[in-house]
């Protein structure tokens, strides 16, 4: 049996639902990127537990609460990077959606220094491909 690498545990401990206990892994200087064309309005970086917060806030008002990540795999890229793919769904617009996103997490001193949120917004998923 292997033993989960380090960073996807410390990964692991991120809540959603309580990203306040997110504190303690969140390095000072933390940055979120998020990179998606068809949502200009939130694209960005957030910097920093309130700016994490805000992210979610933002995704969860645009989505009127129906923002959902479903994680599908993590893999440790050396010592500094786990890359993580979810699929995520929501209502936007009101249609429901299903998106697969890839998730670029860089560790630093065993805190979350950065995040790349690329979602994959020109391919959907379609119902019958969900997993």
């Amino acid at each position: 049996m292997t033993d989960e690498h380090p960073n996807v545990s410390l990964i692991a401990r991120l809540d959603l639902n309580d990203l306040d206990a997110a504190e303690d892994i969140l390095a000072e200087d933390f940055v979120w990127h998020f990179v998606n064309p068809k949502l200009p309005d939130i694209a960005g970086a957030y910097k920093g537990l309130r700016g994490l917060q805000d992210f979610f806030a933002a995704m969860k008002a645009r989505t009127n609460g129906s923002f959902q990540v479903n994680p599908i795999s993590a893999t440790p890229v050396g010592d500094e990077l786990v890359v993580v793919q979810t699929q995520n769904s929501m209502t936007l617009e009101g249609e429901p959606i299903t998106i697969d996103v890839v998730l670029v997490w860089r560790i630093v001193d065993g805190r979350i220094s950065e995040v790349w949120d690329i979602p994959s917004v020109y391919t959907l998923v379609k119902a019958t491909e969900q997993v």
